[in-house]
């Protein structure tokens, strides 16, 4: 029988604390939120792997450094509302809201989210609710927010999503161009988004995020 405990305190000595990520919210949710169970069965012997996981229906999990580092930059307060774009199985989902007040996850593929919301039911996320629909487009309903986390590449960010996040809030995600990636965070002011550079990363991206290609005969 494999010991996903340990396998898991393992993730987080090898791969989240020596990427300096030591805040205590984020390491006391990775150890806690079994990683496993939100992958699909195939996959369980790789879930604590230092690699992204194939969810299936062309998406996959992002690696623990990179969201544990995401997590850290994203500084989500106890007393926040958090949007989580394209959460998959929900882990992303699970682990925002040992932190956050509310968690928004938001998946658009059917078989996917149905099971999500299950799985975040049956880990004892409370606090996150699953909102079905197209990921570019966010879920306003739910807004406006303090933070929002996408989980997988994107080359443009859409202004609807960006709309949804309150003055003061923070949006991040994995910029792709190519084959490189730059994990970015925004914070939005009165004057708009303004991006700064956090770490390099990648992620396969998402729909709704490619950047509009020019036409050329």
């Amino acid at each position: 029988m494999t010991d996903f405990a340990t396998r898991r305190r393992m993730m987080v000595d090898n791969q989240v604390r020596p990427s300096d990520v030591t805040k205590f919210p984020i390491i006391q949710a990775m150890l806690s939120v079994p990683r496993e169970v939100f992958v699909p069965d195939a996959q369980r012997d790789v879930a604590y792997a230092d690699t992204m996981v194939d969810l299936g229906e062309g998406r996959t999990m992002l690696e623990p450094r990179t969201l544990a580092k995401m997590l850290d930059a994203a500084a989500i307060g106890s007393d926040e509302v958090v949007m989580d774009v394209g959460s998959g199985l929900g882990y992303s989902a699970a682990l925002a809201a040992r932190m956050a007040e509310l968690v928004v996850a938001v998946e658009e593929v059917t078989e996917l989210a149905e099971e999500a919301q299950t799985l975040l039911m049956d880990s004892g996320a409370d606090n996150a609710v699953l909102h079905q629909g197209v990921l570019a487009q966010g879920a306003a309903e739910h807004g406006p927010y303090d933070v929002i986390l996408i989980q997988g590449g994107v080359e443009q960010v859409p202004d609807v999503l960006t709309d949804q996040l309150k003055e003061g809030g923070r949006i991040v995600a994995v910029f792709m161009e190519g084959a490189l990636g730059t994990v970015r965070i925004g914070r939005k002011s009165a004057s708009g988004l303004s991006w700064r550079q956090a770490f390099n990363a990648t992620a396969p991206v998402l729909p709704g995020f490619e950047r509009e290609r020019a036409f050329s005969l």
